[in-house]
């Protein structure tokens, strides 16, 4: 299994400074680092995905914990929000839900409330991807929560993208919302575990 390249700094650090302690015979604060140096490889970690061939499903941006399932606003037409906890020990992964093209795409700064907080997708640090594919438009949200301090996206607008590719990643305890058309029947449940680029969690009617 491989690892994100932004995780070099985060293993080797504690990695050397583990080294060092053990040379000195400081051997419990060499363990330590060890084991920090191990849980931040493990973070992150970046398994091959293989998503389903499907053409008329959505697929989950991220690894995590169904947390939310609703309208995103008022009226007949508006778009459903799917919200995805992803805990510390989650892949941190974000992946297209859609094939398609990144139309448009916003950075916000803002607060780090915990990501569970119904507000966070309002007023926390965020990067809304807007993605267009042959059938529908989806927005994808990665949101920030209360110990992720950076959102991170490889990709651009005018970028392809296709189904499960992975376009970023946020650092830490986290939250990944998408906002589906109301042309997309929802296939998961409020509480429901899910994998980023496998899980069916839309069918295009």
């Amino acid at each position: 299994m491989s690892i994100v390249r932004e995780s070099v700094p985060y293993i080797l650090v504690p990695a050397l400074l583990g080294i060092a302690a053990a040379v000195l015979g400081f051997w419990y604060v060499a363990a330590f680092l060890f084991v920090v140096a191990l849980f931040m490889a493990f973070f992150f970690r970046d398994p091959k995905r293989v998503p389903p061939s499907d053409p008329d499903i959505v697929v989950s941006p991220a690894d995590g914990r169904v947390t939310r399932i609703g309208p995103a606003s008022t009226g007949a037409d508006a778009p459903n929000v799917i919200s995805i906890f992803l805990s510390p020990l989650d892949v941190h992964i974000n992946r297209s839900p859609i094939p398609g093209k990144i139309v448009e795409m916003i950075y916000s700064p803002g607060k780090f409330l915990m990501a569970t907080n119904e507000k966070a997708s309002l007023v926390n640090e965020q990067n809304a991807l807007t993605i267009q594919g042959e059938k529908i438009t989806v927005v994808c949200k990665q949101i920030a929560g209360i110990l992720a301090r950076r959102v991170v996206c490889w990709k651009g607008k005018g970028d392809n993208l296709g189904l499960g590719e992975r376009f970023g990643m946020i650092k830490f305890s986290s939250r990944t919302d998408v906002l589906l058309p109301a042309n997309v029947k929802i296939t998961v449940q409020e509480g429901q575990r899910v994998r980023g680029g496998t899980t069916v969690i839309g069918r295009i009617s």
